[in-house]
């Protein structure tokens, strides 16, 4: 059972965290000014009783303690903090702690390092970007939910300087987004939104692009909708240099897939591929040298196997013919 000292210092916790709320639940998050918040482990040492603190997980039915909730502050919500150098020294051990309330607050200090004090963090992205993922794995949700919120604010800050350190990110966000929890899976939807709009397509798209064929069909269905969103991105110039036959072949591969998310980002696909194709065919020396490519279909024909251009002339026929029955 639970000693009275304890409980009172419990208590005392609790109340010291609800009091330091701003505008949302239960914010751990407070400025850089060397102290921080009590760890609830040193609770646990002092009594058998389980100590947790989100909602959903199972106290001691002998003590009655009152449930604090993460605060998930948005980007734009974010202040400045009032020391950044020391914050900066204390970010990694922060990261890599084992308590997790500091771990909470330490990321929200990434993001507001990561919005006021970009260039100041750039040089640690190598070693901080790995303590991030740390925590995308971390099985409490409001670890997990905060790294991805983190996520995004990274993206939005450094663009493609983060190309080299990506790839774990990505694996992590799209195994979030396919999740059951939908609160985490919205978050990580947003931070892979972010994603497609910050870092550069040329860049990104050969970093999904490995997603598109994962054993996950949930992981798939994701990589394809983001692959998708990101290929406009690249206006008409870039489509071509990036070679429109590999994106067609992209996409066709796509329209087989078991999920129907995978399947309409195929679809959105092509007819963006379409629209690109058959506004500058004529413009094209290559298209001047071989006529026989100069139609959509012809294109489709010789790039792909039969089975796939007849799908996807199926799917581009339809909507020509839907287009052309509204207007």
């Amino acid at each position: 059972m639970m000693s009275g000292n304890a409980l009172r210092d419990l208590n005392a916790l609790l109340m010291y965290e609800r009091k330091n709320d701003s505008s949302s639940k239960g914010n751990f998050t407070k400025p850089c000014n060397g102290n921080t918040i009590e760890n609830v482990e040193e609770q646990q040492k002092k009594s058998p009783a389980s100590v947790h603190i989100n909602g959903g997980e199972t106290v001691n039915a002998e003590v009655e303690v009152a449930i604090s909730e993460v605060e998930y502050i948005e980007s734009e919500n974010l202040s400045d903090l009032e020391d950044a150098g020391t914050c900066l020294e204390k970010l990694l051990p922060g990261l890599d702690s084992k308590d997790w309330i500091l771990v909470v607050e330490t990321l929200n200090n990434v993001r507001r390092l990561s919005l006021f004090h970009r260039e100041a963090m750039h040089s640690m992205l190598g070693d901080l970007i790995p303590l991030v993922v740390k925590s995308l794995k971390n099985p409490r949700s409001a670890v997990c939910k905060t790294a991805i919120m983190t996520s995004a604010d990274i993206f939005s800050a450094y663009n493609d300087d983060l190309i080299d350190f990506l790839d774990p990110l990505i694996v992590q966000l799209l195994l979030k987004s396919s999740q059951d929890k939908r609160f985490v899976c919205e978050a990580a939807e947003r931070a892979l939104e972010a994603m497609t709009t910050s870092v550069s397509p040329m860049s990104l798209l050969p970093k999904l692009q490995p997603y598109l064929k994962n054993r996950n069909p949930r992981i798939r269905a994701k990589a394809s909708m983001f692959f998708s969103r990101s290929v406009p991105r690249l206006g008409v110039e870039g489509i071509k240099e990036y070679g429109i036959d590999k994106l067609i072949q992209v996409a066709a591969s796509q329209l087989s897939d078991q999920l129907p998310e995978s399947r309409e980002a195929a679809r959105t696909l092509l007819l963006e591929l379409q629209t690109v194709y058959e506004k500058s065919h004529d413009l094209s020396t290559t298209i001047r040298e071989h006529p026989e490519m100069s139609s959509w279909e012809n294109f489709c024909q010789l790039k792909l196997s039969p089975l796939s251009a007849q799908a996807v002339l199926r799917v581009t026929n339809i909507a020509r013919e839907g287009h052309g029955l509204g207007s």
